[in-house]
C-alpha cells in the first residue's frame, strides 16, 4: 500500500470517528450574487449528531436554512476572503442547537473552500442561562430580604423610640405630678389661711410652693439639656480658672467622707462653652460619684488637652481636631457592662426608688452634644467610674469677665420706660407689676406685630423685654432685630420658656442683649433690667 493511500485511509478514519461535527463547504455564485451561497461537499457522521440535520452533503445553505443563510454566509465569507480563522458561538435556529464553531480556509481564495469544525453546546448554554437566571432571582431575593430586614429594623427602632418616649413621659408625669401637688397644695392652703384671717402659716406655705417651683424648673432644664434645646451662651473659657470656687462647692455638696482632688493640666486651651452650664453638668457628675461611694471614697476632677485623629474622632462620634476634656472619676461601685449603653437614657437610674430622677447623665450628654462635644463613660465593677466630657477648643484668648449683676435691683430713674411683650397674660402681668413697683413706666404687648407698632411710635422706650416664642408671625428675635433697626442703642432682654436656641443664633447675641430663662425669680428679672439700664453707654443715662 502506498504512502498516499495510507494517509488517505488515516484521514478517512479520523474523519469518520471524530466526536466533533466537521464539514467542508464550497462557495459558488448564485441568484443572489457572487459567492452568495455554498454547498456542503463533505460532512462526517458527527455532523448530524451535533447540528441536528442529516444528509447535508450535496445540499446548499439556502436549501437547508433559507431564513438564516445571510448570517452564515457573512461569517464564513469573511474567512474565505481574509484567510483568517475564526472561533465563535451561534445558535442554529432551524434546529434550536447552540454550536461552538471553529472555521478556517482550505487552500487558496480561488479554491473557494472553507472547513467548519463544531460541537453542540446547547446543554452548557442552557445551564449557564439557568444559572444566570438563578443569580438574578437570588439577587432579587437578597434585595427583598434586605428590604424586609431594614423594615424590621425600622420597626424595632420605632418600638425602642416609643419605649423611650413612654419611659420619658412616665417619669416626667410622675415627677411633675409630685411637684404640682406641692405647688397647688401650697396655694390652696394660702387661700384657706387668708380666708380665715390666719397669716402666720402663709410664709411657710409660700416657701414650700417656691421650693417645688424651683425643682420643677430644674427638671425642665434637665429635660431641655437632654434634648439639646437649652439656651446656651458659650464663651471662650479656660476651665482651670473655674476650679477654685467650683471645688469648694463640690466639697460642700458631697460631704466630708469624700475626698475631692483636682488635676489641672498646664497650658490648657480655652474651650468654647457655657461656663455656668458646664459647672452644673460637672456638679451632676460629682453627685453621681458621691452616690456610688456610700462608704466614702475619692472624686478626681481632671482637665486635659486632646487631639483626636480621624479614627479616634470617628470612634467618639466627633469631628477630628483639638478638644479640651474634663473628666470626673470616682472609686465607687462601678456600673455593670450590660447597662452601660443605657446610662444616658432619660429617667434611667441605678439608684433605689425615690433616690434619683435618672436625668443627671442624660442632661450632661445633651449639654455636651449641644456644645458640639461628646461624653464618654468608662466603668469597672468595684473599681469605679470615669465620665469624660469633650469640648471643642477655642482658638483665641479667654473672654474678659463680664461685669457682675447688681446684688439688688435699684429704683428706676424718672421716666424710664420698658416695653414688655409676652403672649401669656399672667406672665406679662407679673413682669409689669414687678417693674412698676420699682418705678418703671411699662408698656404691654401680647404679640410681635403689636410690640413692633409701639417701637415704631415716637414714645420713649429704654428697654425691650420680650418672649422669644411669640404668635402673630414675628418671634422675639425678629422683633428685636426690627427694634435695633429703629432704635440702634435699645437694650433688649429675651425671656424664654422654651429653649429657642436656634432663634437666638445659638447663644451668639449682640452687645446690649441678655437672655433670661423661665421660670425665673422676680428679683432676678429686676436685677437683669437694672443691669441693662445701668450700662455705662446707655444713651439716656
Amino acid at each position: 500500500m502506498s504512502a498516499f493511500t495510507e494517509d488517505a485511509e488515516r484521514y478517512r478514519t479520523l474523519f469518520e470517528t471524530m466526536d466533533e461535527g466537521f464539514c467542508v463547504i464550497e462557495f459558488f455564485d448564485g441568484p443572489h450574487g457572487p459567492l452568495s451561497d455554498y454547498i456542503h461537499i463533505e460532512a462526517n457522521p458527527a455532523y448530524e449528531r451535533h447540528a441536528g440535520i442529516s444528509n447535508v452533503v450535496g445540499q446548499t445553505l439556502r436549501e437547508l436554512v433559507p431564513d438564516e443563510a445571510d448570517g452564515w454566509l457573512e461569517l464564513y465569507g469573511r474567512v474565505l476572503r481574509t484567510g483568517e480563522p475564526i472561533h465563535f458561538q451561534r445558535e442554529l435556529i432551524a434546529t434550536g442547537r447552540h454550536l461552538d464553531i471553529s472555521s478556517f480556509r482550505i487552500g487558496a481564495l480561488e479554491d473557494k473552500q472553507v472547513a467548519v469544525l463544531f460541537k453542540d453546546v446547547t446543554h452548557r448554554i442552557r445551564i449557564e442561562t439557568e444559572l444566570r437566571q438563578l443569580n438574578e432571582t437570588l439577587e432579587t431575593r437578597i434585595a427583598q430580604a434586605l428590604a424586609e430586614r431594614e423594615e424590621a429594623e425600622a420597626a424595632l427602632r420605632q418600638a425602642q423610640k416609643m419605649e423611650a418616649v413612654g419611659q420619658l413621659t412616665g417619669g416626667l408625669a410622675h415627677d411633675f405630678n409630685n411637684l404640682l401637688a406641692g405647688i397647688s397644695g401650697a396655694f390652696e392652703m394660702i387661700g384657706l389661711r387668708l380666708a380665715e384671717g390666719r397669716t402666720a402659716d402663709v410664709e411657710r406655705y409660700l416657701a414650700a410652693g417656691q421650693g417645688a417651683t424651683r425643682r420643677a424648673a430644674s427638671l425642665t432644664h434637665r429635660l431641655l439639656a437632654f434634648s439639646r434645646r437649652q439656651t446656651l451662651t458659650p464663651k471662650p473659657t479656660v476651665i482651670n480658672r473655674l476650679f477654685t470656687d467650683f471645688t469648694e462647692l463640690v466639697r460642700r455638696t458631697v460631704g466630708p467622707q469624700i475626698e475631692v482632688q483636682t488635676i489641672a493640666a498646664s497650658g490648657l486651651w480655652p474651650a468654647l462653652v457655657d461656663a455656668n452650664q458646664l459647672e452644673n453638668a460637672l456638679l451632676n457628675l460629682c453627685i453621681n460619684a458621691r452616690d456610688a461611694m456610700p462608704d466614702g471614697g475619692k472624686i478626681t476632677i481632671e482637665t486635659a488637652n486632646r487631639w483626636l485623629d480621624d479614627r479616634t474622632a470617628r470612634d467618639h462620634g466627633l469631628t477630628p481636631g483639638q478638644y479640651v476634656t474634663v473628666s470626673v472619676s470616682d472609686t465607687g461601685t462601678g456600673i455593670e457592662k450590660t447597662i452601660l449603653d443605657r446610662v444616658f437614657d432619660p429617667f434611667f437610674t441605678t439608684k433605689p426608688m425615690g433616690q434619683g430622677t435618672g436625668l443627671g447623665l442624660s442632661m450632661v450628654y445633651g449639654f455636651a452634644r449641644q456644645s458640639h462635644g461628646h461624653v464618654r463613660l468608662y466603668s469597672e465593677i468595684g473599681q469605679g467610674t470615669t465620665v469624660c466630657v469633650y469640648l471643642p477648643r477655642h482658638r483665641g484668648e479667654e473672654d474678659e469677665e463680664s461685669p457682675a449683676l447688681p446684688d439688688t435691683a435699684t429704683e428706676a430713674e424718672a421716666g424710664e420706660t420698658v416695653l414688655v411683650i409676652d403672649d401669656e397674660p399672667s406672665v406679662r402681668m407679673l413682669m409689669v407689676d414687678a417693674l412698676t413697683d420699682l418705678g418703671y413706666v411699662c408698656v404691654e404687648a401680647g404679640d410681635g406685630p403689636s410690640g413692633l407698632k409701639v417701637l415704631e411710635s415716637p414714645g420713649r422706650i429704654d428697654l425691650l423685654v420680650t418672649d422669644v416664642g411669640l404668635p402673630g408671625g414675628l418671634n422675639g428675635r425678629q422683633v428685636a432685630d426690627a427694634a435695633r433697626a429703629l432704635r440702634p442703642d435699645l437694650r433688649i432682654l429675651f425671656v424664654t420658656g422654651y429653649a429657642e436656641n436656634a432663634v437666638l443664633n445659638h447663644g451668639h447675641i449682640e452687645h446690649g442683649m441678655e437672655v433670661l430663662t423661665k421660670p425665673f425669680a422676680v428679683e432676678e428679672l429686676r436685677r437683669r433690667v437694672a443691669a441693662l439700664l445701668q450700662s455705662d453707654d446707655q444713651p439716656n443715662r
